[in-house]
């Protein structure tokens, strides 16, 4: 992540975490300005982004991966908090949520990343 949307800029960090999630908060010819979830800004290159969305389980406590979008729903897994994984479809409170070979779906108010693209 660079200070400003050049290589010509001085690198402010560097980000070893794969499938990370962040916030594209601004595009510029070829560079994004992000965010990501400790709320640090900065831009990258947009080659580098995944275009795939990803989201952080957030919280306390551990959140719940159900069978399906319901309450209801028979419990799978339940995700620590700082678990990365691939976002779906978000409707109704629920996302589709995989990690790994784990999928189902989880409330979105646990998901950092599950708002607005």
């Amino acid at each position: 992540m660079r200070v400003g949307p050049s290589a010509d800029y001085k690198i402010d960090w560097v980000y070893r975490r794969r499938g990370l999630p962040v916030k594209v908060i601004r595009v510029m010819e070829g560079w994004r300005l992000i965010e990501d979830p400790d709320g640090a800004r900065g831009w990258v290159a947009a080659r580098l982004l995944d275009p795939d969305r990803g989201a952080l389980v957030i919280g306390k406590s551990p959140a719940a991966m159900h069978e399906d979008d319901d309450e209801a729903s028979k419990v799978k897994w339940r995700l620590e908090p700082g678990v990365v994984g691939r976002l779906g479809d978000c409707d109704d409170g629920w996302c589709e949520f995989t990690v790994g070979e784990r999928e189902g779906w989880v409330r979105q108010e646990s998901l950092w990343g599950a708002g607005e693209p």
